[in-house]
């Protein structure tokens, strides 16, 4: 499923995405479903026509693409003093290892058609696991209506041993190479470069997966995040804005203008947004004394008109008027579960759940945002890295952080069993070499 090179996936896919940005495409969803799905001349006819219907007059939402619409979008947002010395180090270390520890506490349930809220806590109470507060138990024996994702034998209580590989874990590293050579000058023309030097095209999903594909067409690079990719306001920007925050600590709008040319490359609208977002929240938080503070400072960093916008302040809404976290989650379920299950806008929220619910504690905010669903491990990471931040890395639960080991696995060429802490002090090194 959800592969660009598939002509069946590519129509129904994009036509998800035509309703969900306002495009009238009843008619053609009927003629889809008529269609054989063997006959791909058809299917690329119908294509052709979903990419190019009109959008509905009353549409509500506007949703700058480029980035000087999207800056203009926003309030102002002046940069504060940030730490430094001491401080800024652990601070970003907690970043690191809160990001690697969420992502592996959600990846044996990263399935968000099987691993629903209700089956995630029908399993965890079986297993005196919830609230989840540490990572996934393994009942033995597994009943057969649960089936936790192959790499449950390295991610799961007792079995941590060190970070298993995960593309959440992979782009920051990435992004913390790209700018080390490339700093301040990063284009979407270096990200790819990067991509096609250092990522394997297998390791890469959705989006990242057709933007690849069309680099190796040698679709030019402002058309590269639009061409075939039903995706573009999928989760995986997002997960790639964290080294931007951690390198612009206090300043979140300089973090999300270079976010901006990573994310272009493969996204557009909201999908764009999800990851300046993450990056403008990262940054909040090395200058924020709660998580919320940061929470409500990022906010400063979304187009006011976005759906994206509208979801965030619609949990954080939540959060004011005394709802309970599961209360919360109903929500959010009811109103953003038509998205896939691997959407920037349905995640966000759950995100948002995770940090405002789980507050200054840090297994309560993975534990949270994993319980919540959908994108468990890329979930976990984002809010693992802001409460990382916010607590820095000394305040971290050890059973969270020991059994790292302090390395991580990666697919990327060369960066294998990279050391969490050598990650942290390059990034150190990296905000004052941006900073100028």
């Amino acid at each position: 499923m959800h592969d660009p090179l598939s002509a069946v996936d590519l129509v129904h896919d994009e036509l998800d995405q035509a309703r969900e940005t306002g495009h009238l495409v009843d008619d053609l969803d009927q003629r889809f479903a008529e269609l054989d799905p063997q006959d791909t001349e058809a299917l690329e006819r119908l294509y052709f026509e979903v990419v190019t219907a009109k959008r509905r007059l009353d549409w509500p939402y506007w949703e700058p693409e480029l980035l000087p619409g999207i800056l203009r979008s926003l309030p102002d947002d002046p940069a504060s003093k940030p730490p430094t010395g001491a401080v800024l180090a652990d601070k970003i270390n907690g970043g690191w290892l809160g990001r690697i520890a969420g992502c592996n506490l959600g990846k044996p349930v990263e399935n968000g058609d099987h691993w629903t809220t209700a089956h995630l806590r029908d399993y965890l109470q079986r297993a005196e696991a919830w609230p989840l507060r540490d990572y996934v138990p393994v009942l033995d024996p597994m009943p057969e209506e649960f089936r936790l994702l192959p790499n449950w034998t390295e991610t799961t209580r007792g079995r941590v041993n060190g970070s298993a590989r995960d593309d959440d874990i992979d782009y920051p590293i990435l992004g913390l190479h790209l700018l080390e050579r490339h700093g301040n000058a990063l284009t979407p023309e270096l990200v790819a470069d990067g991509w096609l030097h250092l990522l394997p095209y297998a390791q890469t999903y959705t989006a990242e997966r057709a933007a690849y594909r069309n680099l190796l067409s040698r679709v030019p690079i402002d058309r590269v995040s639009l061409t075939r990719n039903p995706y573009r306001e999928w989760i995986g920007a997002l997960i790639r804005g964290d080294i931007f925050g951690w390198t612009h600590p206090g300043d979140p709008r300089a973090a999300l203008t270079l976010a901006y040319q990573d994310a272009s490359l493969s996204h557009v609208a909201n999908g764009v947004y999800g990851e300046l977002w993450s990056a403008a929240l990262v940054a909040s938080a090395f200058t924020a004394s709660t998580v919320r503070e940061a929470f409500d400072r990022s906010l400063k960093s979304v187009p006011p008109q976005s759906r994206l916008y509208e979801t965030l302040t619609a949990v954080q809404d939540l959060r004011d008027d005394g709802a309970t976290w599961d209360e919360a989650i109903a929500q959010i379920q009811q109103r953003w579960g038509h998205y896939s299950w691997v959407h920037t806008i349905n995640n966000a929220a759950i995100i948002a759940a995770g940090l405002l619910w789980g507050e200054e504690d840090f297994a309560a905010t993975v534990g949270f945002t994993v319980q919540g669903g959908w994108d468990t491990d890329s979930n976990g990471a984002t809010a693992g890295s802001v409460a990382g931040v916010v607590l820095g890395a000394k305040a971290l639960p050890s059973h969270f952080v020991e059994p790292l080991q302090d390395r991580t696995r990666s697919a990327l060429f060369g960066f294998d069993n990279s050391v969490i802490s050598d990650l942290a002090a390059r990034t150190v090194k990296l905000v004052d070499t941006l900073r100028g």
